[in-house]
């Protein structure tokens, strides 16, 4: 371990829509709602998936944010193609063809189909609400 002193809290999401985003989590992933709150005017969800907190915040009062970019396809990769968070991964232990099944049926993009990774490992990256890429690798 690099630093003991340091764990791994949470990912901070703005949305539009925060309870919806949150039982998307819920709904597609079997992720669970923590704690829902109001902080500096605004719901603040907490949303628990494999030992991670996603917190899912609305709008703040005076705050006006910009549209995400969309992950765009490279020749070996894809890309939100700007700078801070590309997207978020999650090490995904059974059959990831038959999840990813199970996502498309529910009516998830996958902008970033199934294929082998670098160094040989199936993945895929899904599209989330309010912008998010996550990357699934099976395990």
């Amino acid at each position: 371990m690099s630093n003991p002193v340091f764990t791994f809290d949470h990912v901070h999401i703005i949305s539009e829509t925060p309870r919806a985003s949150a039982e998307w989590y819920v709904a597609m992933f079997g992720a669970t709602i923590v704690k829902d709150t109001i902080a500096r005017g605004a719901p603040q969800i907490f949303v628990e998936l494999g030992g991670m907190i996603i917190l899912i915040r609305g709008r703040r009062p005076g705050e006006n944010p910009v549209a995400p970019r969309p992950i765009e396809p490279f020749s070996d990769f894809s890309s939100h193609n700007a700078w801070g968070t590309d997207h978020f991964g999650f090490m995904y232990q059974g059959d990831l063809t038959a999840f990813a099944a199970e996502l498309q049926a529910k009516g998830v993009t996958l902008p970033v189909p199934l294929k082998q990774g670098v160094g040989g490992s199936l993945l895929c990256y899904v599209s989330a609400p309010d912008g998010v890429s996550i990357e699934l690798m099976q395990c």
